[in-house]
């Protein structure tokens, strides 16, 4: 059912959506309903899990330093990232679930013998997160179909070799609203420009220095809740990467530290809420918001995105900056 503007609204003040948070864009949009979830897919027992599939630690890890052997395999993890993204976004369509996405992700993930690393992360149940129009971050593929004019988040990560490589971007469905796809592609570029500011010595909050004022000119704003991340023998490590500037905030960037630079950024207002599968996280406002990912490594000079494929292509884009 579509929204209409003498409903009570979505908010839970108990006033009208006209006297609250009324937006036209919201009365021509079917919001996302969380659907029915799959049960979980099965891995060859061939393939290694992470120590937490089987009640092993989950982390925070400290910051991940690499050297040249470890490296590679990182290297190894966000290829096949990369790949799977690829894959995966290659399914979307109208009348397409998220669900037949999560399949079409989960059997290229085992066709590279890779475990994929939400699955059973802190219960998770699915092989990537699919994260519909409003919805944040952190969807479950379920039974929904994707409609004409949609956008989907597909974010995955890739365990092999003991390493997590980490990568996701928003796709359209079909023909979509001139004034969302600039929101996409506006998210995609902000992505690459606080990669852009990363070098060794710099303060971590030089990508949130760059992302903030890009982003701004542009009305959008900002989810400061979630943010990027340490990654590479550990899900989840430390440092956490803000894309939105905190002063206090005074990591530095090091030689040979990985970590994720993934932005969320909405249309309208920043506030949302959990869905009563405890992961879904919708807008407060219902209107939509987009998400890229890379993984990345702080060279001794510079910068080097890792979710590349073999032959340098991504989704979300390389640098030097267009």
């Amino acid at each position: 059912m579509r929204l209409r503007a003498n409903e009570p609204c979505f908010c839970g003040s108990g006033s009208k959506l006209k006297r609250c948070h009324l937006d036209r864009r919201l009365l021509e949009r079917t919001p996302v309903i969380i659907g029915a979830v799959s049960p979980r897919r099965a891995v060859p027992d061939s393939i290694v899990r992470p120590p937490y599939v089987s009640g092993g630690r989950i982390g925070p890890g400290a910051a991940q330093i690499h050297d040249p052997e470890s490296l590679a395999a990182l290297r190894e993890a966000c290829r096949i990232a990369a790949e799977v993204l690829i894959e995966a976004a290659a399914a979307v369509a109208p009348g397409v679930t998220t669900d037949h996405i999560d399949a079409v992700a989960h059997a290229a993930y085992i066709a590279r013998g890779a475990y994929p690393s939400t699955l059973g992360y802190r219960g998770f149940p699915k092989s990537i997160c699919t994260s519909v129009n409003e919805v944040i971050c952190h969807g479950i593929p379920d039974d929904r179909p994707l409609q004409a004019g949609d956008i989907v988040n597909i974010d995955v990560t890739a365990y092999r070799s003991g390493m997590h490589g980490d990568t996701s971007a928003t796709v359209l469905v079909g023909d979509v609203e001139a004034s969302t796809a600039k929101l996409v592609e506006t998210t995609r570029l902000a992505t690459l420009i606080g990669i852009a500011a990363i070098a060794p010595g710099r303060p971590l909050r030089a990508i949130a220095e760059a992302i903030v004022p890009y982003v701004d000119q542009f009305g959008y704003d900002i989810i400061s809740e979630y943010g990027g991340h340490g990654i590479g023998r550990v899900f989840h490590a430390s440092p956490h990467v803000n894309h939105t500037i905190e002063p206090r905030d005074r990591a530095l960037l090091k030689p040979w530290m990985s970590i994720t630079v993934e932005p969320m950024i909405t249309s309208g207002v920043s506030t949302f809420h959990q869905g009563h599968d405890g992961w879904t996280e919708f807008a407060d406002d219902g209107l939509p918001s987009a998400q890229f990912e890379h993984t990345v490594v702080v060279t001794d000079s510079g910068v080097e995105i890792l979710t590349l494929t073999s032959d340098g292509r991504s989704l979300v884009g390389t640098l030097p900056l267009p």
